[in-house]
C-alpha cells in the first residue's frame, strides 16, 4: 500500500521543495529525518515513521513515532516521547527504540544524526576571546 502511495504523492505533493540545479528535492514533511524527498525516509506514506524534534522547553528532544496498527486513526497514531536525561543516555534510548524493538532498523543511524544536531543546536556558542594589541612606544 505504501507504494502505491508513494507513487501518488512522488512528484507532487505540499512538501515538495524542488530548486534548479539539485537532482534530489527536499522535503519538509513531519517524520522526515534527512528532509529528503524519497521513499525510504517518507513519513507519510509509512505505517511505521520517526521524527526527532526539538523539546518544547529547548533541553533534549521529543521522538516523534507512529503506531502501525492506528495506521487509519491519525490523530491517535503519533506518539512523542521527550528524551532530556541527558545527550548520551538519550542517545542510547533512542538507539534502543529503534534497533531492539526492531521499529525502524534502517532509520537508527539517521535518527542519531539528527538528534545529535538538535542537541548540538542547544548548546550555548562559546565566548569568543578579544586579543589586545600593546602598540610599542
Amino acid at each position: 500500500m505504501s507504494h502505491l502511495n508513494w507513487m501518488i504523492i512522488r512528484n507532487n505533493n505540499a512538501f515538495l521543495l524542488k530548486k534548479r540545479n539539485i537532482n534530489k528535492p527536499f522535503s519538509t514533511e513531519p517524520n522526515n529525518l534527512p528532509n529528503l524527498s524519497s521513499y525510504r525516509y517518507s513519513g507519510l506514506i509509512h505505517k511505521k515513521s520517526v521524527g526527532i524534534v526539538n523539546a518544547p522547553d529547548k533541553k533534549g528532544f521529543t521522538v516523534v513515532y507512529k503506531k502501525a496498527r492506528a495506521a487509519n486513526k491519525p490523530a491517535k497514531a503519533t506518539v512523542k516521547v521527550t528524551m532530556k536525561a541527558g545527550a548520551r543516555r538519550s542517545l542510547y534510548k533512542l538507539k534502543r527504540l529503534l534497533t531492539k524493538n526492531k521499529y525502524r532498523v534502517d532509520l537508527a543511524k539517521v535518527a542519531l544524526r539528527r538528534a545529535s544536531a538538535v542537541l548540538r543546536s542547544q548548546k550555548p556558542l562559546p565566548a569568543k576571546k578579544i586579543r589586545t594589541t600593546k602598540k610599542a612606544d
